[in-house]
């Protein structure tokens, strides 16, 4: 069965004092990919862009870079999609609990399966949110204390050692990190930034779904599987009786990772599921830095700006 979903992403930038120029990089176009397929992408700005240009990044993504060059005091960005999802999500589970490999050997099983995926390796390096542990200890602590950062060491290896116990299956602990995840910690809105340190998210046991895909990305390196962090939407429901919420919806992040012999497998440890029909992937990264939905840079002689973001996700149909 798939779905036809339709995605529409505004972002609202007002300005008190005037600016003269701006500049913009998006990842707001759905990806194709396994299970998604981007039938329609559009995205306009007010003013209007004296330049927009489309590219593929490093990584495949749908790049967009942006010039408005004329006066303003607020930008619109504005991205509508229409995707098609048809995942097996019953198959990717059933697939995990027979991913039997001990975890210790499953990330190089899975890499030496991937002669045709030259960025595989890039998904076990260290990158900007998700940097080793000690470099991680050094952002989450204002002290250059050693035994400040011996407990954030180790707080992330106790976190991972109790689920990754020696010679347990990659898949079923795999799935058990997402479910611990999901568990552990509270969803918070407002208690981080993307500063945030996956040390930090485990010292507050509290997040955003952006928090808990660096969590899960961290342990999985450290465990020696390629994980890779994905940005895109999911469509959520409104409570039983109630009408849906135009701009209810959401950008949302999750985790993808590199298991023998089911290659790249995404899980959504905000809501403890597999990445299924609700879920429109737009890019990967090695984490949030590489693939923001929206960046730029402005030129103004004001300092102060709101900013408001509004995601509708509405099923279109359903075909069998």
């Amino acid at each position: 069965m798939s779905r036809v979903l339709e995605i529409t992403h505004t972002t609202r930038y007002s300005y008190r004092e005037e600016v003269t120029e701006s500049y913009g990089r998006a990842f707001l176009a759905p990806r194709e990919c396994p299970g998604q397929t981007c039938l329609q992408h559009e995205l306009t700005v007010s003013p209007a862009a004296e330049l927009v240009h489309e590219h593929q990044d490093h990584y495949g993504n749908r790049s967009t870079y942006l010039e408005v060059l004329t006066p303003h005091t607020e930008l619109v960005v504005t991205a509508t999609s229409r995707v098609r999802i048809d995942r097996d999500a019953d198959g990717v589970r059933a697939g995990l609990e027979r991913c039997l490999t001990p975890w210790e050997g499953a990330g190089r099983l899975a890499l030496a399966e991937q002669d045709d995926d030259l960025h595989a390796h890039d998904f076990l390096l260290p990158s900007t949110h998700v940097p080793p542990v000690d470099q991680a200890i050094d952002q989450a602590t204002d002290q250059a204390d050693d035994q400040a950062d011996d407990q954030a060491d180790d707080l992330v290896a106790a976190f991972a050692a109790s689920v990754f116990t020696p010679g347990r299956p990659a898949g079923p602990a795999v799935r058990d990190l997402i479910s611990r995840i999901h568990r552990d910690l509270r969803y918070r809105p407002g208690v981080t930034s993307v500063t945030t340190t996956p040390a930090q998210v485990l010292a507050q046991r509290a997040g955003v779904c952006q928090d808990f895909a660096h969590l899960a990305i961290a342990v999985l390196r450290r465990c020696g599987l390629p994980a890779r962090y994905v940005s895109g939407y999911l469509e959520t429901q409104p409570p039983p009786g109630q009408p849906k919420l135009l701009g209810a919806d959401a950008s949302h992040a999750w985790v993808s990772v590199l298991l023998p012999g089911l290659g790249w497998v995404d899980l959504d440890p905000t809501n403890d599921t597999l990445v299924d029909q609700a879920h429109v992937l737009t890019a990967w990264g090695r984490d949030y830095s590489d693939v923001p939905p929206l960046k730029g840079v402005i030129f103004s002689e004001g300092s102060v700006s709101t900013l408001a973001v509004a995601v509708d996700v509405v099923p279109l149909r359903t075909d069998a």
